[in-house]
């Protein structure tokens, strides 16, 4: 088995299994799934997170999150 592997998991996003790497930056995460992080609204275990936190909140395999996309209009 491959290191890749055995550093490898998902967490639910939404309601949803995604896979990740063993853990990465609640950013990082963002980012690869093709979010601006700038644009969402995020619950991390149950705990919002700030806007300010994504950069070092670490994300990892069996986490949950809820990401809701800020949408402006009038």
């Amino acid at each position: 088995m491959n290191a890749e592997r055995l550093n490898s998991g998902s967490v639910i996003a939404n309601g949803r299994e995604v896979p990740i790497r063993a853990s990465c930056t609640l950013e990082e995460f963002l980012l690869q799934q093709k979010l601006l992080p700038r644009s969402v609204v995020v619950e991390h275990n149950s705990e919002a997170v700030a806007p300010s936190e994504f950069a070092w909140r670490q994300v990892q395999a069996g986490d949950r999150l809820e990401i809701v996309k800020i949408v402006a209009g009038g």
